[in-house]
């Protein structure tokens, strides 16, 4: 996924059925996901508009209380067990700040697996948060040439930051979902040997959903599994791609079919890494968020109805609950199905479409949210038009019946 820098605009997902064709809920979703797709396609590159103040206190005043009584709530469950903090100097003169801006925390309840999932503005300031989830003396980030030039080094500084007996190494990968391939990942095993790292090492995924799945993969197999961490910096990955452990690669005939479930050690979610994200990636991801409204959460859908327009407009608030809600509704399917055995396949909504668009016009072509909003949108229209069918084939069989009744009765 891109940050910043040109790209080429490709068409929106097609255009949803109309509001008298489809039920109330199925019309509310249409709705949201062409409002995400009207945004996306409004420009390539974003900057963060200033927003005006009403508009910010009415999102704010909209978020439910830190309570949730109206959810589900999570099963309460301990956090992994700090980590050893073994991390390198050599980093900008930068100084953490006094007071933590962690503004939640959700655990995936996973028995001994468990881990947290920070989410906040400024966490990668925070150093401390990293390093408690470092094991070993060797760390190795994972990112991409769009990412990097943003945020490597303040990666770099919050592993490093007081901490002066482990080194930090890096590998940069092409940008994009075409280089999601066997090719690329063989990058980072090749710098992972050629820097001699052992089983004692951690892994750092610093980038959008195909780093994440890469970097996971990658370190689910270096030397039979190694630790990572997930540093998301795109919307879609902070509220589905980074949490589960579902890792992997593409194969030119089918979208992730290689690879492992394999979960990390935490995942740090900074939201302003948002603020670089073009609005079409943000438009991408709403797609996942309005996803788990659907599924499994309507007052977090009813939420979404009503405070879209604050997400596309990246007011803060907004934006950091939905992202938490998005991550309490996969932890709380996860923590009952890691591997995909029964409910977690409903996390897969508009997956099918999604994936066939995806791998038929080519990896990169949409977007993976626009697929998906595809997806979600296309089965809902076939079914509509199946059942119209349906039922236009039963009263022309009934008034044939009638008619052809009639008739007899006449004669």
């Amino acid at each position: 996924p891109r940050h910043i820098g040109s790209y080429r605009t490709q068409p929106p997902p097609p255009p949803p059925p109309s509001r008298d064709q489809t039920t109330p809920m199925a019309a509310a979703a249409s709705s949201l996901l062409a409002a995400a797709a009207s945004s996306s396609s409004r420009a390539a590159i974003s900057v963060r508009r200033p927003r005006a103040a009403s508009a910010a206190a009415a999102a704010a005043a909209s978020i439910p209380s830190s309570s949730r009584t109206s959810f589900t709530p999570l099963r309460a469950s301990p956090a992994r067990a700090l980590r050893s903090r073994v991390v390198a100097s050599a980093a900008p003169a930068m100084e953490p700040p006094a007071v933590s801006r962690v503004s939640t925390v959700v655990d995936v309840d996973l028995g001994d697996r468990s881990y947290p999932i920070y989410i906040g503005p400024g966490l990668l300031d925070e150093p401390d948060l990293l390093q408690r989830h470092v094991i070993g003396k060797r760390v190795l980030v994972v990112t991409n040439t769009t990412v990097a030039p943003l945020y490597l080094e303040k990666v770099t500084w919050a592993l490093t930051h007081q901490n002066p007996n482990v080194s930090v190494e890096s590998v940069i990968l092409p940008d994009g979902e075409k280089y999601k391939d066997m090719d690329t990942l063989m990058k980072v095993f090749d710098k992972a040997v050629e820097s001699r790292l052992d089983r004692r090492c951690t892994f750092v995924a610093l980038g959008g959903g195909v780093i994440g799945d890469m970097c996971g993969f990658a370190a689910a197999a270096f030397l039979r599994g190694v630790n990572f961490i997930q540093i998301p910096t795109t919307l879609m990955a902070q509220v589905d791609s980074s949490v589960g452990g579902k890792t992997g690669i593409n194969h030119p005939l089918g979208k992730n079919l290689i690879g492992a479930f394999y979960q990390p050690q935490c995942v740090l979610i900074d939201t302003e890494t948002l603020n670089t994200l073009p609005d079409r990636e943000l438009a991408s991801g709403v797609a996942e968020v309005v996803k788990y409204g659907l599924i499994r959460d309507a007052p977090f859908f009813e939420w979404q109805e009503k405070n879209m327009a604050a997400i596309l407009a990246r007011e803060p608030s907004a934006l950091t609950y939905a992202i938490k809600r998005s991550c309490e509704n996969k932890a709380e399917v996860v923590a009952q199905d890691e591997k995909e055995s029964g409910l977690r396949a409903t996390l897969n909504l508009g997956h099918t479409f999604g994936h066939a668009i995806e791998t038929g016009l080519g990896y990169g072509e949409w977007l993976h949210g626009e697929a998906v909003a595809a997806g979600t949108v296309r089965p809902v229209e076939y079914l509509i038009h199946l059942l119209i069918m349906t039922l236009s084939g039963f009263l022309i069989v009934v008034f044939c019946f009638r008619v052809g009744t009639t008739i007899g009765y006449g004669s």
